[in-house]
């Protein structure tokens, strides 16, 4: 049964307070460990820090939403899943932010952990045409064949969905604040969409309280995150990314509402596959050539550009919650055609400059 304060209110705060509670004495044992990303040591492309940070910002964080979701969420098959998935998730992320896995080895991961989670039960069955009425995405059937449904289509639509958004959301970080922040507006809007309902079941409470959740979580975070950052997310934070993913998924299927909030980092994330295979390197190539660095190459301070992600974010969040599919279909492309356009108009820009001054 929907309840104001136990769906919204206390679990954002109470996530919040785990987090803040739990982010000190992480960076007790992260320092321990040795889990700093050192950049005299750390030979990365996108390290823009000049002193010692501590990496592995994923366990507070992880931590954080699993204490409020003991207490608000019901202890079924699917949130056992989701947060056995998510805990793979953060193991690997802490190994990566001490040793620095391969990058392929970490997508394997990405990808089996998705799977898990759809195996419990976690898929898209219908997507809403934007033209008017539903794709089933369960029913779907090959043309020229009788009788042959593409019963599984769905699953393979959400395993992709949950792997992006994990990837998509690991590369906006590049800041201090940035992540936290788009990640909190995120939630906060699927939380919103999960609540439209007129009857809501047990999915869209799961979707909403976790959103909400994931919202306190980073929230708590971003006071330690936001510049000059005490800690980074590092790459255990992909755990809460993945529970994000899981809640868009529980929201209704509303993927259009997920991208448009999200549609900067992932028309961004888009460019940068495009570029590096355009450019004849592996997708998984690192550079700094992120939105974020082309802004820095600019000028913009780290807390500029950590508010300018916030803003547009909520701005197409709160868009997302007042268009129709229609309207969200129009948006998406003209936000593609914008960033992408803006992207690209950096792109050339600052190389440009950089060949005059002979950098």
């Amino acid at each position: 049964m929907f309840s104001f304060e136990n769906t919204i209110i206390f679990p954002l705060i109470t996530a919040f307070v785990f987090t803040v509670i739990a982010t000190p004495f992480s960076l007790i044992l992260i320092k321990k460990w040795g889990i700093v990303d050192d950049p005299k040591k750390h030979k990365h492309p996108a390290i823009i820090h000049k002193k010692p940070i501590p990496r592995a910002g994923g366990i507070p964080l992880f931590i954080g939403v699993l204490l409020a979701s003991l207490i608000f969420l019901p202890v079924v098959k699917i949130t056992l899943a989701i947060f056995g998935a998510a805990l793979i998730c953060l193991l690997i992320g802490i190994f990566d932010d001490k040793y620095d896995v391969s990058p392929y080895i970490r997508f394997v991961i990405n990808i089996i952990s998705a799977i898990i989670v759809v195996w419990a039960g976690v898929n898209i069955p219908f997507i809403t045409n934007p033209f008017g009425g539903i794709l089933f995405l369960n029913s779907l059937h090959l043309p020229f064949i009788n009788n042959f449904e593409l019963n599984f289509f769905s699953y393979i639509i959400a395993v992709l969905w949950i792997v992006w958004v994990m990837n998509m959301l690991n590369w906006s970080k590049g800041v201090d604040g940035q992540m936290p922040g788009i990640v909190a507006i995120s939630a906060i809007v699927i939380g919103i969409l999960s609540l439209r309902f007129p009857v809501l079941d047990q999915y869209s409470l799961i979707s909403a309280t976790l959103s909400f959740i994931i919202a306190g979580a980073s929230l708590g975070f971003l006071v330690f995150n936001f510049y000059p950052a005490k800690i980074f997310p590092g790459y255990g934070a992909t755990a809460i990314y993945l529970l994000l993913a899981v809640a868009s998924i529980f929201s209704g299927a509303k993927l259009a509402t997920a991208i448009l909030v999200m549609g900067v980092p992932m028309t961004d994330g888009a460019f940068t596959i495009a570029r590096r295979i355009l450019t004849g390197h592996s997708p998984f190539w690192h550079d700094k050539k992120h939105l974020h660095h082309l802004l820095l190459d600019l000028g913009f301070g780290q807390r500029r550009i950590a508010l300018f992600y916030w803003t547009v974010s909520a701005i197409l969040g709160a868009l997302s919650l007042v268009l129709s599919s229609k309207g969200k279909l129009f948006a998406i492309i003209m936000l593609v055609i914008i960033a992408g356009g803006a992207i690209l108009f950096l792109h050339f820009f600052i190389q440009r400059n950089n060949d005059k001054t002979g950098i």
